[in-house]
């Protein structure tokens, strides 16, 4: 039964983070539409914001992924979904209230990924096993 349960974590880490990790790729991609995306909103110095989010998005996906540092990649996300959640998807629009549960949800997982951490199939389990042998 530990298997399944591994098993179950590490396909919900990749399922949970997959989103974040395909933003980050498409803002790399279209970087000057997502500015603009940005300045729309009144976000002040998009270039900067926009490469934090490139990089939070992109390092806390592999991190969690990996299983590596785990904990450290939730709270990433957690930080980026506030503003993000906030600042994008606060509008009266029904589209956006859709949005905003939805990042309410990823919320929520990433809350349990951060206190649960990896589990069984992750680089943090084998290394803290490996110390544990010594």
């Amino acid at each position: 039964m530990e298997g399944w349960k591994g098993l179950a974590v590490l396909v919900g880490r990749i399922v949970l983070v997959w989103i974040f990790l395909m933003s980050g790729i498409g803002k790399i991609g279209n970087f000057e539409g997502t500015a603009q995306y940005m300045a729309k909103f009144g976000m002040p110095m998009t270039t900067f914001f926009l490469l934090g989010a490139i990089l939070i998005e992109l390092v806390g996906s592999i991190t969690i992924v990996l299983g590596y540092f785990t904990r450290f990649g939730a709270l990433l996300l957690l930080i980026f979904l506030i503003p993000t959640t906030l600042i994008f998807h606060g509008a009266d629009d029904p589209g956006q209230k859709i949005q905003f549960m939805k990042n309410v949800s990823m919320f929520g997982g990433l809350l349990i990924l951060f206190s649960a951490g990896a589990g069984r199939y992750s680089l943090d389990y084998a290394l803290r096993e490996r110390k544990k042998r010594g």
